[in-house]
């Protein structure tokens, strides 16, 4: 049995941080990514368990080494997922990258072995439903959202595997049943 590097993406609220914290708690041999960042810490976050933090030079540093399976900038901090890092947990068990589309493609062109696992909402009405639900944007932010959730799901046919998430039960035992797959390869 192979270690699998997995990429879950999908649209916001769609459900894939939840998904992904319900396999962290069920399979010891998996373990999630921790990317790094130049932003502060916020209060109770723990270096090396929410991010690595890191200083801008370093993080510039490590871009110029390719240590980045992907890496962004947003209001001034970078983000990236640490390849030396995911290389070393690949050694020990499976690792899960939670990350966007163009992050998932890209580390699948660094790292060709990625298995790319879109989450993708029964329908657009439920997903629009979700975030409406959350009343935490507003009109316009949420217009600019669902703009980019069409983008996102656009790009399902680059993917391995798509998993509807119509029930959290069954999609989960999907991506347990994914994961099974592809580690049995090799």
């Amino acid at each position: 049995m192979q270690n699998v590097l997995l990429a879950i993406s999908g649209p916001s609220g769609v459900g894939k941080g939840t998904l992904v914290k319900l396999l962290m708690e069920e399979d010891e041999n998996l373990a999630l990514s921790v990317s790094c960042t130049t932003r502060a810490p916020r209060e109770g976050e723990v270096d090396g368990r929410e991010y690595f933090f890191i200083s801008k030079q370093e993080f510039l540093s490590r871009i110029s080494e390719d240590d980045f399976l992907e890496y962004d900038e947003h209001f001034g901090n970078y983000y990236g997922t640490p390849r030396s890092f995911v290389e070393r947990r690949l050694k020990e068990k499976s690792v899960v990258l939670e990350i966007d589309v163009v992050g998932a493609l890209n580390a699948k062109r660094l790292m060709p072995q990625t298995v790319l696992v879109m989450i993708v909402p029964p329908d657009m009405e439920e997903l629009e439903d979700r975030l409406c639900g959350r009343g935490s944007e507003s009109a316009c932010e949420r217009s600019e959202r669902l703009r980019r959730v069409r983008y996102e799901l656009a790009q399902q046919d680059k993917y391995d595997y798509v998993v509807v998430n119509d029930d959290l039960q069954t999609a989960k035992k999907r991506l347990q049943e994914i994961i099974q797959t592809e580690r049995n390869k090799g």
